[in-house]
């Protein structure tokens, strides 16, 4: 833990405590998932053979400077535009990006580099072993967070009445999900996490990555009422 739908909930949750200002809250929730972006990197890097892939999460996404960069980056957008919005937008994805960096450092068995690109790593589960048990049961949660995200903003759109012709596909993505949590789980204690079962996993993880994104933002009235 924390999973990419672990990091929506979170975000989503944390509305008593932010601002009302229109777009931040968006900006909050898609934020706090941006970070695993750098697995389509890590993606790459596997594929093309590069040394040491895994070296390449939570690296450029996790780390303070970036943070600076898009608040930066949108609050010269705001004044291009002349848009308000866009700053409280920009404000919320850096919340959102150091809640997530907060959440890795405190609840993932590895390393933040906070400072890329300084080599400087922070890590406060150094000391532990993850065991393959666990190992898998993260990667496989990675699919059941997601449905668990879907089902909340399924719940947040009756409660308020909002979105609510996205429910039947909020409802199908969970299930689906579910399903996959269920069927990887079973496939890597039985066959192992490698080989095809774990590159057909690996492109199912990133298609859930860009279908929580497509959601998140039509589902922005919802997330916004919240």
């Amino acid at each position: 833990m924390p999973q990419a739908g672990i990091h929506g909930m979170v975000a989503i949750a944390s509305r008593k405590w932010m601002p009302k200002r229109e777009w931040f809250l968006l900006g909050v929730v898609l934020g706090s998932v941006f970070p695993d972006l750098d697995n389509f990197v890590v993606a790459y890097a596997v594929l093309a053979k590069l040394p040491n892939p895994e070296g390449y999460h939570r690296t450029f996404t996790h780390s303070l400077f970036t943070v600076l960069a898009v608040i930066f980056v949108f609050y010269i957008l705001s004044l291009a535009l002349k848009n308000e919005k866009w700053k409280n937008f920009g404000n919320g994805l850096g919340a959102g990006i150091l809640m997530h960096i907060a959440l890795d450092l405190v609840l993932w068995f590895g390393g933040v580099r906070l400072l890329w690109p300084l080599s400087f790593e922070l890590n406060f589960w150094r000391w532990f072993v993850t065991p393959a048990w666990l190992k898998i049961l993260l990667e496989t949660g990675e699919f059941l967070a997601f449905g668990l995200y879907f089902l909340l903003l399924d719940s947040l759109a009756l409660r308020f009445s909002t979105d609510l012709h996205s429910r039947r596909s909020l409802r199908m993505w969970a299930s689906l999900q579910f399903a996959l949590f269920i069927l990887f789980t079973l496939l890597f204690f039985i066959l192992g996490s490698k080989g095809l079962s774990y590159q057909v996993y690996g492109g199912l993880y990133l298609l859930s990555l860009v279908v929580i994104f497509v959601i998140t933002l039509r589902m922005k009235r919802t997330i916004e009422t919240t």
